[in-house]
């Protein structure tokens, strides 16, 4: 089975969510509104008060005949309840596990290869792609810890091309093809109607065919802007072309603005930051902390058209090992209603770091930046050293003996996926 086409599609509409507060509801109601079949793939999926409300939503739509795959990854959701699964699979919820592994000695073992994808789609119709998952740390009730997060919502013809693709992901994944029927065939060269102006491409990476491409969609706009470059990245590490291309942009006068994780989830996520800043302040590039909470977002633009959004994070992880997914957006709209978001995110609620604020000694920073240049240099090399196993995209049942009215399915997730 091909993957599908990485291609400009236009006609679409776009609108841009931030936070759970209005990413949840407007998924909610699309679960709702949905007529044939609702396709989920999501990192995380806990137990809250989010996770309950979509339980809901899903058995009520199941219940009503809407085909229903959820799809969860097996490191990023694994205390979900024998409970939670069972009356979900009851309704007929397909629920697939990725890469289940039990822990050894109390630790989690399925550290690499993550489905770490973010994606909704309701009939082929509409899509959601980001960076939420559905837990409640993305609400501002949570409380300091709360995550701030965006997600883009399309209308249009590229929903059936991401609709398309996660069927694909999800068949091949089923060695016994025979018992992987849909209900819901997928329309042969049909698309959604043309219902806005934006043009709108899938990119995804996988450990197949697709391993840069995200990286290599970055390189390419901030290579070619003229004016600015703003990006958000929650986890901030990347390679050493995208950090090449970042200076570059800079020193040629381009406006290239980061923001980055001030009050970070894992301090970690600071440190590896940090070991650049040196590097692009000296270049150019302006450096923002957001200060107000923890960063979760993965979104960027690029002049006055150009902008991308989804789960991939600017990390090792996110650019060499995980499954992931983004959209890359032309649409001047979009563009300028991300900008002036960004823009006020930091006029309110960041930092700005300047070279004063650095005081670490010459020498470390020298010998430091070395190590870093050259981890970054060779890192997408080591990663192919890493597990590469093909992971089982296994049912509830599997992973939760208890679920006996789960469907029964084996399978694996191909590197493509």
């Amino acid at each position: 089975m091909s993957s599908p086409a990485r291609r400009w599609i236009g006609g679409n509409r776009l609108t841009l969510l931030e936070g759970g507060e209005q990413y949840y509801p407007r998924v909610f109601e699309s679960i709702r509104e949905a007529q044939h079949e609702v396709m989920i793939e999501t990192f995380i999926l806990f137990e809250d008060k989010v996770g309950i409300a979509l339980h809901e939503v899903l058995v009520q739509a199941a219940q009503r005949g809407v085909q229903i795959d959820l799809t969860i990854d097996g490191y990023g959701s694994p205390d979900l309840s024998p409970e939670f699964i069972s009356s979900l699979t009851k309704a007929g919820v397909r629920v697939h596990v990725f890469d289940p592994r039990p822990k050894l000695w109390g630790f989690r073992t399925n550290l690499f290869r993550r489905m770490h994808r973010k994606i909704v789609v309701i009939d082929g119709r509409r899509a959601f792609i980001g960076g939420l998952n559905f837990s409640a740390d993305h609400l501002a009730d949570f409380g300091p810890q709360a995550k701030l997060d965006h997600a883009v919502e399309i209308e249009g013809p590229v929903a059936t091309e991401i609709q398309r693709f996660t069927h694909e992901a999800l068949a091949r994944g089923q060695p016994n093809r025979r018992w992987f029927r849909r209900r819901v065939p997928l329309p042969a060269g049909q698309s959604a109607p043309p219902v806005g102006r934006a043009e709108v491409m899938l990119v995804t990476r996988d450990n197949g065919e697709h391993r840069t491409d995200i990286e290599r969609h970055y390189r390419i706009a901030i290579r070619a802007a003229r004016k600015r470059v703003w990006i958000a990245s929650a986890y901030f590490f990347p390679g050493y072309r995208v950090l090449h291309e970042l200076r570059r942009a800079a020193r040629r006068g381009v406006d290239v603005r980061l923001i980055l994780q001030g009050e970070p989830d894992m301090p970690i996520v600071k440190v590896g930051a940090n070991m650049l800043y040196h590097h692009l302040l000296r270049a150019g590039v302006h450096v923002h902390e957001y200060v107000e909470k923890p960063l979760h977002s993965k979104v960027a633009l690029a002049d006055d058209e150009w902008a991308t959004i989804g789960s991939s994070n600017l990390d090792p992880l996110s650019l060499s090992l995980n499954l992931e997914a983004n959209v890359v957006i032309r649409d001047g709209a979009f563009n300028q209603n991300l900008g002036e978001r960004l823009q006020q995110l930091m006029q309110t609620s960041c930092k700005e770091v300047r070279d004063e604020h650095l005081t670490e000694p010459r020498l470390w920073l020298l010998v430091r930046s070395f190590f870093v240049f050259h981890f970054l240099r060779r890192f997408p090399a080591w990663a192919g050293w890493l597990p590469a196993h093909v992971p089982r995209l296994a049912p509830a049942r599997e992973c939760l003996p208890e679920t006996v009215d789960a469907v029964t399915e084996h399978g694996a997730e191909q590197g493509a996926a």
